[in-house]
């Protein structure tokens, strides 16, 4: 790492006499003991979200006596985080994610230090906030993000602790340039955003972040250590359904963009754009939403053709009358089904996957394509309670 804890001021990471029946299970580990507890106690580790992943990562290194932990995220809690994120109670809805989250950490421990940076990572700020940290934790759900810790570690030479998890599978690995492969040696470039689920759409078992994350923690405070084999140039799979852990060598790609011994990117780049993400720019304003009022008068007076682009799973929880089913990954195939006069309205749980349909529709000449505004969570709150929310 860029600098080591055990390196700054031993008064300050002195141990109290609480502290020392706090970690006496830590100090009667050879690969920890006194000393070690001194460098978890002076260290600073950044996790960038506090969602599935995040939440066991935090705890985990709360208790186990990590003096700094930085946390970034922007989001407010939902009812559909709790079956996961586990840093967050019922009571913590609609409050956001970083006060909630800080509040848990302050009661597991009160003596470490919590560092909140209520905002986006993005190319803008990220070096800023990740230069000050000893260890970055990546607890991200999405690939522009993961692009930026990647590339924003290579550049300041810090540990990237890397976990994702999907429906039943999980991956974990610490990517470092300085000692081994960086992401991009893993995953050159990103896959296209339409083959790539979230977990809103595809599902994820609820322990399975659980698992990943403490992996995550685990790793980040074996290299505050220096103890064992962290997971530098091996990608760790994990399968629930099975039970099974397996282990790939990584090799450091010499081709490498970033880490490569010839850098093509030497500084950050716009993500989203490199991911594929990025909004449209239209040159001329369409109107591309309808809000749910709206929606139910001319679905009333049989206006227009209503599509649900949502996943079965979520159809049969609850769904609009009147409306078809054609799941976002299938309308490409599906799109000569829909009549293209028609005034063609999509909507999903709450928004964005169509409006990601209407600008598709919209590109293969369905001049009259619109999202309903909410989704089917504002369709529930606006216009029939009947529907449930989830």
């Amino acid at each position: 790492m860029s600098r080591k804890p055990d390196d700054r001021s031993h008064d300050a990471s002195a141990l109290t006499a609480e502290e020392l029946q706090r970690y006496a299970r830590h100090l009667a580990l050879p690969q920890v003991g006194r000393e070690g507890q001194q460098r978890l106690k002076a260290a600073r580790v950044l996790l960038v979200g506090v969602g599935g992943l995040g939440s066991p990562a935090a705890l985990y290194l709360a208790a186990a006596g990590v003096g700094t932990l930085g946390l970034v995220d922007h989001d407010v809690v939902e009812h559909s985080n709790l079956q996961r994120q586990i840093i967050h109670a019922t009571s913590d809805v609609g409050r956001p994610k970083l006060a909630s989250a800080a509040a848990r950490l302050a009661d597991v421990n009160p003596a470490v230090r919590i560092e909140p940076h209520e905002t986006r990572l993005t190319s803008a700020n990220a070096l800023d906030l990740l230069a000050d940290y000893d260890v970055i934790i990546d607890g991200s759900d999405n690939f522009p993000t993961r692009y930026l810790v990647n590339d924003a570690c290579v550049l300041l030479g810090k540990p990237d602790v890397y976990g994702s998890i999907y429906r039943f599978e999980g991956q974990a690995a610490v990517f470092w340039a300085a000692r081994g492969p960086c992401y991009r040696c893993l995953y050159r470039d990103p896959p296209p955003p339409e083959l790539v689920p979230s977990c809103a759409e595809g599902g994820v078992l609820g322990v399975l972040p659980g698992i990943v994350g403490s992996i995550q923690a685990a790793e980040a405070i074996k290299l505050m250590l220096g103890a064992g084999e962290p997971l530098i140039g091996r990608l760790l799979l994990f399968d629930a359904l099975r039970m099974s852990f397996r282990a790939l060598t990584l090799d450091k790609d010499p081709a490498c963009p970033v880490c490569g011994p010839s850098p093509t990117i030497t500084e950050l780049i716009d993500y989203e754009a490199f991911c594929g993400v990025t909004p449209r720019v239209e040159e001329e304003p369409v109107q591309l939403e309808i809000s749910p009022q709206e929606t139910r008068e001319q679905l009333d007076r049989k206006q227009i053709v209503l599509v649900d682009v949502r996943e079965r799973w979520e159809w049969d929880i609850g769904h609009i009358a009147g409306s078809r089913l054609i799941p976002l990954g299938t309308l490409p195939a599906q799109v000569d089904a829909l009549p293209k006069d028609a005034e063609v309205v999509l909507y999903c749980q709450h928004g964005a996957r169509s409006r990601q349909a209407a600008l598709f529709l919209q590109d293969a000449g369905f001049a009259k394509a619109r999202s309903m505004k909410g989704g089917i969570a504002a369709w529930s709150r606006e216009v029939d309670s009947s529907v449930p929310q989830y």
